[in-house]
């Protein structure tokens, strides 16, 4: 418990570190100033590669997580000290706003970009900081298998030190994604969600009524 306890003050230490001060990647980020909160429309490929999750379970992206839900995924490794902790820390509250949502309709995702040294076992002991229920898978796996599930998200660097801080919002069924650069606010996050919920709501209302037609 004492340990557990260590463990948060240390992590809301970085927290406070990152949004008050740098708003940049520390050790190899350092002199990369975090981009201002952008969104843009995207195309994303997921790649026909095995992963693994925080539990050392072999997942693949799209078959197992993605599947027709609704998705938030974001960016990270656990050796990062700034930026990562917050846009970790941003989805963290994302889940707690959607609340039972998520594990149903909506699918958390977070892709260690550094596998060489973010196993499961060390994503497991990152996430407790952050996670807040089910329905949050954290993903390694090898060199190979990430690099080729970021390049189709569009997410790669051969530099780990330039990556920048992003998170992917869309949805598995229709296939409508949306990047978010920067520190973007946790409700505008929440607001694409739903309205990505509500043009299925809608679409599913517009199939009913044009079945009735005569």
């Amino acid at each position: 418990m004492k340990a557990q306890t260590l463990s948060r003050l240390f992590v809301l230490c970085l927290l406070a570190g990152a949004m008050n001060l740098a708003q940049a990647h520390s050790g190899e980020h350092a002199g990369h100033e975090a981009p201002p909160a952008r969104a843009e429309k995207a195309q994303v490929r997921f790649a026909d590669v095995s992963l693994l999750d925080q539990n050392g379970m072999p997942v693949r992206l799209e078959q197992d997580l993605v599947g027709d839900k609704l998705v938030v995924m974001g960016f990270i490794y656990t050796s990062c000290t700034t930026v990562c902790p917050v846009v970790s820390s941003i989805m963290g509250k994302v889940q707690q706003q959607l609340g039972g949502r998520v594990g149903s309709e909506i699918q958390l995702v977070s892709l260690s970009v550094d596998p060489q040294r973010d196993d499961s076992r060390r994503l497991l002991d990152y996430s407790r900081a952050f996670q807040h229920g089910p329905g949050w898978s954290w993903l390694t796996g090898t060199p190979y298998a990430v690099s080729e599930t970021l390049k189709g998200l569009g997410s790669f660097s051969a530099d780990l030190g330039s990556h920048p801080p992003l998170i992917l919002v869309g949805d598995g069924h229709s296939g409508h994604w949306t990047r978010f650069y920067g520190f973007t606010d946790p409700n505008v996050l929440v607001s694409e969600i739903n309205r990505l919920s509500a043009r299925r709501v809608h679409a599913k209302h517009t199939a009913i009524a044009q079945e009735q037609l005569p």
